[in-house]
């Protein structure tokens, strides 16, 4: 078994890591479960009850609350300048920003998708797969496409944790 996790990692009770990963710094809260080759870097936090789904990237700086889904392949972006400074140099450490993201309770994030920096996804919410969200999205909002753009509100049933029904019209053929 292979896995990279450095002693400076917060991994709460009944959490599952699978092989292949890089953990650094990082916090994860209690029966949460991250898939193979998922690297966390340090200074970001996951919380309780929550799915990191394999091939996932999760950067300093992002918050990701309780009983969130993570699909396969999605890669969150912490700067907005990736690789020089706003006059065209190549970036040292000391022009180097985190930019936060917070992704809150009960939100899914579909497979493939990329989050970039300074965004708040809202409770509930869904971000379809293959997105690429640029902006917040709002509780118990559904988003897609690239950039990600509103498509309706979900109907969250109370009581029910982080499960929502989509109202769907009805179809005939």
């Amino acid at each position: 078994m292979y896995q990279r996790i450095a002693d400076d990692v917060k991994i709460g009770q009944n959490s599952k890591i699978f092989e292949f990963v890089n953990l650094y710094g990082c916090e994860i809260g209690d029966n949460t479960k991250i898939g193979a080759f998922v690297e966390i870097q340090k200074k970001a936090h996951i919380g309780k009850n929550c799915k990191i789904s394999t091939h996932s990237f999760i950067c300093e700086g992002v918050v990701i609350e309780d009983d969130v889904f993570v699909g396969h392949n999605v890669s969150f972006i912490n700067d907005k300048y990736p690789r020089s400074t706003v006059e065209g140099k190549l970036q040292t450490e000391a022009d180097w920003k985190v930019v936060p993201t917070l992704v809150k309770q009960g939100a899914s994030i579909g497979t493939g998708s990329t989050i970039l920096c300074g965004v708040t996804i809202g409770e509930n919410a869904i971000v379809g797969a293959g997105s690429v969200v640029t902006r917040d999205v709002p509780d118990n909002s559904i988003v897609a496409g690239v950039p990600a753009r509103f498509i309706r509100k979900t109907n969250i049933l109370k009581g029910v944790g982080s499960e929502c029904s989509i109202s769907r019209p009805e179809v005939t053929v």
